[in-house]
């Protein structure tokens, strides 16, 4: 591999880890845009027509272009390749994540471009850099090549197995949701503003134990928890552990559609509305199959590797200088080496 080639690599790798967290933020929520065929510079993207079917795009057709460097559709499979199992399979639930490594593709070019411009490369410690980042890729690929488990592994027997054995760890609790009106007022209020949190947390009650009153309209307008406010004092699904005990103990016995009493906590009085209850249960295989599969893989390999590694060593066993490596480490670096 050049050291251009690898350069692109060690880039596009960390750029996307930087882009890839930010992107599923971002775009979790939004509908997704069709792909964009490249434009030049400024214009607008071109989407493609319905007969245009991405799956038979050709290796060497430019999927976008910055300055004078355009990106192929090879190359932004190699990038995908590059990626780990987790990175992939989140570019799997996620296509805007596809856009985002193009992007770390072309702002990777950029960068590239100038500093090849400015011969950074042959700085003495990029070189020193590149050369163990090559050999650790050599190792790492070479390892990764060696130590994967046949594509059979695990079988569907092996599967089912380990899902039966780890039941227990597969149990979900039971679960509530739930919605809520705040009467803010920490506990160290004086006692005007205790009074007047007292007064208006009687008028809330008031309002929401009335026969057929609206809790979310009430919360939009009443509660002093805006972000909860703004959802009609919905705050989703809670696991019961993760519950804080004074409100467990009272949303545990209540029905559907109910309403606690006022519940003292450190920001103030809570009125919560159980919304719905799901009982606990245990995930089922299908649910769970596929990330056991990975789970028993990377296992696997992690076990290859160790036993590779021990083989490789036995076969070939190292000498270490103890005394002269305590030395190394208790001496201070040299001043130029550091900077």
């Amino acid at each position: 591999m050049t050291s251009h080639a690898l350069k692109t690599v060690v880039l596009a790798g960390a750029l996307f880890a930087a882009t890839s967290s930010m992107a599923m933020a971002q775009t979790r929520n939004q509908p997704q845009p069709a792909p964009a065929r490249p434009a030049p510079a400024g214009a607008a993207p071109v989407r493609p027509t319905a007969s245009e079917d991405a799956s038979a795009i050709r290796s060497g057709e430019v999927i976008a272009r910055v300055g004078d460097s355009d990106v192929t559709a090879e190359e932004v499979r190699a990038t995908i390749q590059l990626l780990d199992a987790r990175q992939q399979a989140a570019m799997a639930r996620d296509p805007a994540l596809l856009s985002q490594t193009v992007r770390a593709i072309l702002a990777n070019r950029l960068v590239l471009k100038e500093a090849s411009a400015k011969k950074w490369e042959q700085q003495p410690t990029v070189v020193a850099q590149l050369a163990r980042a090559r050999e650790s890729l050599i190792v790492e690929t070479y390892l990764q090549s060696v130590t994967a488990p046949p594509d059979s592994f695990p079988s569907e027997a092996e599967v089912k197995s380990v899902y039966e054995a780890n039941a227990s760890a597969l149990l979900v609790p039971r679960r509530f949701r739930l919605a809520q009106i705040v009467v803010a007022v920490p506990k160290d209020a004086d006692k005007a503003a205790e009074d007047i949190a007292r007064k208006k947390l009687e008028d809330v009650m008031k309002k929401v134990k009335q026969t057929g009153a609206d809790f979310g309209a009430i919360a939009r307008s009443a509660s002093d928890d805006t972000a909860s406010a703004e959802r009609e004092g919905e705050i989703g699904w809670v696991n019961e552990p993760d519950l804080r005990t004074e409100i467990r103990g009272q949303v545990t016995g209540l029905p559907k559609s109910g309403i606690t009493d006022a519940i003292r906590l450190d920001d103030g009085w809570h009125i919560v509305k159980l919304v719905d209850t799901e009982a606990a249960h245990t995930r089922s295989f299908a649910e769970v199959r596929d990330a056991l599969v990975q789970r028993m893989r990377a296992e696997r390999i992690e076990a290859n590797r160790r036993a590779y590694v021990a083989e490789v060593l036995k076969q070939s066993p190292p000498v270490v200088n103890e005394i002269a490596l305590s030395k190394l480490l208790e001496a201070k670096p040299d001043s130029t080496s550091s900077r």
